[in-house]
């Protein structure tokens, strides 16, 4: 079943959902996440979700309070906006790692965090500000795409990066903007800023803009690297 079809709206979606709060991570609706697990709180997390609703929640922690992309401990604050995704691929491992994808569903907002058993972290959500989520290609003609390509381009040539040209010139608008601004190098607050973007052309605009920032700064990247 397709994932339009399986959730048409947020109504769905169950309200408590398990949490993996990953600093500088980002999902956004329709766009995948490649994850590779291998910390027992998250591998408990993800065989609960493969035998339950296949569902987890991306947030990141309110603040860089260690160097860990995971902060240890449940008292950590997380931001109050997260995108709930769908357990789309899962593969375990000899050495007991597992390697999963995430594809997003919609975004949400924290209410509160439930008190669980489990190593890892559930709260209590809510999807009414984000109920268009579930919209495939919702504002997608509304995005500028030339000039999208054109500062990502500029971007990448800066960069001295390369790209698959001809996979981004087929990709769909909004298949396009999210999967850049989940590879975009940016750190948490521009990846916060990203998620929490009110549509799809506020997002495209705001890749150019952190772009052009970047480059007006003289940020450099190794040569060679490829953005898939």
């Amino acid at each position: 079943m397709k994932l339009a079809d399986r959730y048409p709206s947020v109504d769905p979606l169950p309200r408590t959902i398990p949490v993996f709060p990953l600093t500088g991570v980002l999902l956004l609706p329709r766009a995948t996440l490649p994850l590779n697990i291998f910390e027992p709180r998250y591998l408990q997390l993800f065989d609960d979700a493969l035998s339950g609703a296949r569902l987890v929640g991306i947030i990141q922690p309110a603040r860089q309070v260690s160097e860990d992309e995971s902060p240890q401990g449940k008292a950590v604050p997380v931001r109050q906006t997260g995108c709930v995704g769908r357990l789309t691929g899962y593969q375990e491992l000899d050495d007991g790692r597992l390697v999963v994808q995430l594809t997003g569903v919609a975004r949400f907002t924290i209410v509160t965090e439930n008190d669980t058993p489990r190593l890892y972290r559930t709260f209590t959500v809510d999807y009414a500000a984000f109920a268009s989520d579930t919209i495939v290609g919702e504002g997608a003609d509304e995005v500028d795409r030339n000039g999208l390509l054109s500062g990502l381009k500029r971007f990448l040539d800066a960069r001295e990066m390369k790209a698959d040209w001809d996979s981004i010139r087929k990709a769909p608008n909004e298949q396009l903007v999210n999967a850049l601004s989940i590879m975009s190098p940016y750190g948490p607050e521009e990846k916060q800023a990203l998620l929490e973007a009110p549509d799809l052309k506020t997002r495209a605009s705001l890749l150019v803009a952190l772009a052009e920032m970047e480059l007006a700064a003289g940020s450099q990247g190794g040569p060679g690297t490829r953005l898939q």
